[in-house]
């Protein structure tokens, strides 16, 4: 890609940058009041049966991935014009997923500066090492990163570590304006599980909050590993990395059902919002739809993108993600060409 064809690209998304009040306002009543109502229909439901107050639960959990991606928007300041209207929106909308604004405000951003460098790994992304990276580590690393992909380990304990551990504190050498954000968001949550705890007992709201969390974590981790994680991915090393081939190539174009793309906030056309953070997630259909070398980038399907589970390295000379058996293969291979005798 030239270094004009970059420049276009990019200036052809821009006019998708602007955001609407109306929209955003409709979109934040037909999110937060469906999942206020589904919680309370499954609380209720819990009186009859917790395998009755599950189909209330399973879409609350959706609704509430949906309010993840407005949280998401604000943090980027594309889901309002004013500043001021994201940080708030975007502050409560933490509440509710559990994320501080501007940590995850910050991380996000780093993450969005280096997807797919080899050279910047370590913030805000998933943790990937290379087939050389793998085979020259210790035992207790590969160990390690062997549990940490494992998809019950990465979907079903991540939520809880995510969540619940790792953003209740803050990071290392964050500003008072973070830190005291991220306090706020603490007592916040405090607050209204304390209060919702008092209205309807512990037992409800840990079955009816505890499942839709750990449903919706999954399904937020899942989207986040499935944008990146795919056969044909980009990663290079800084000197050869770029960001548009990064955004186009390295973000997949993740094609969903309709309603699947409702309640996950169009987030599904991530190359779009990777190559311009600033683009509200309710134009990003529009976007993708409306720039035509957005058409041509890697597109995966419900179906297809379970094949991203057994993708756990990146093989740099290849160019595409392998399997921890397929790693044996490769070392076979490198093996017998290096003991093969010359003619």
């Amino acid at each position: 890609m030239t270094l004009q064809n970059t420049k276009n690209l990019r200036k052809q998304v821009a006019s998708f940058e602007k955001s609407t009040t109306k929209e955003s306002v409709w979109q934040l009543i037909n999110t937060v009041v469906p999942f206020i109502a589904l919680w309370y229909l499954a609380y209720l439901s819990l009186s009859v049966s917790y395998w009755l107050a599950l189909v209330p639960i399973v879409i609350a959990a959706g609704f509430l991935t949906r309010i993840f991606i407005i949280f998401h928007d604000c943090t980027h300041h594309s889901f309002f014009r004013d500043r001021r209207a994201n940080r708030i929106v975007g502050t409560a909308m933490g509440v509710l997923t559990i994320f501080p604004f501007d940590q995850w405000g910050h991380e996000h951003s780093i993450h969005h500066a280096t997807s797919g460098n080899l050279d910047k790994r370590g913030t805000g992304d998933i943790w990937t090492l290379t087939v050389d990276e793998y085979l020259a580590a210790p035992l207790r690393l590969r160990i390690a990163y062997r549990f940490y992909r494992n998809p019950f380990v990465m979907f079903g304990l991540g939520p809880i570590y995510v969540f619940l551990l790792k953003n209740r504190f803050n990071r290392k050498g964050a500003k008072k304006k973070e830190r005291m954000n991220t306090y706020l968001t603490n007592i916040l949550i405090a607050a209204l599980a304390g209060g919702l705890c008092w209205a309807v007992g512990l037992q409800s709201f840990l079955l009816v909050q505890g499942s839709i969390f750990l449903l919706s974590g999954s399904v937020g981790i899942w989207l986040f590993y499935v944008q990146h994680t795919f056969e044909d991915s980009y990663f290079e090393a800084d000197k050869d990395w770029e960001y548009v081939k990064a955004a186009v190539e390295g973000s997949s174009f993740y094609k969903l059902p309709k309603l699947m793309q409702f309640l996950t906030g169009n987030i599904g056309f991530h190359h779009v919002h990777h190559l311009s953070p600033r683009v509200p997630n309710y134009k990003l259909e529009e976007a993708h739809n409306n720039t035509p070398p957005l058409q041509n980038v890697p597109t995966i399907s419900l179906a297809t993108s379970l094949k991203s589970l057994r993708f756990r390295l990146w093989d740099e000379k290849n160019k595409n993600f392998v399997s921890f058996r397929e790693v044996k293969t490769l070392v076979k291979n490198r093996v017998s060409v290096q003991v093969k005798p010359e003619l």
